[in-house]
């Protein structure tokens, strides 16, 4: 095979391999961002938390905690679940921000 041909054989395969790395990073990277985030704040998720945060509760009373103690250990745990929302919304607001700048 001469050189010429080798190397288009080669440029042609980096090529590839390029366009196959910008699809995973413009497409991939952001529907799988996009499916942890739906499954975070979908109904099912909010039905999920006020179950744990509820099971949280009970456990605590369950285990000797006083009723007081109990729920202002409730409510810190819901602020703790409240805070990682709030964080997690905040990037998505920023990086459409950004977009939006472009």
């Amino acid at each position: 095979m001469d050189e010429e041909k080798r190397d288009r054989r080669y440029f042609s395969d980096d090529a590839t391999e390029v366009a196959e790395i910008f699809e995973v990073i413009t497409t991939g990277i952001p529907n799988m961002i996009k499916g942890v985030l739906d499954s975070l704040f979908s109904p099912e998720a909010a039905g999920n938390m006020g179950k744990a945060v509820a099971e949280f509760r009970k456990n605590l009373i369950e285990g000797g905690i006083p009723e007081e103690e109990a729920m202002a250990m409730t409510r810190e745990y819901v602020g703790t679940l409240t805070n990682w929302s709030k964080m997690i919304k905040d990037m998505r607001v920023s990086r459409h921000r950004r977009r939006d700048e472009e």
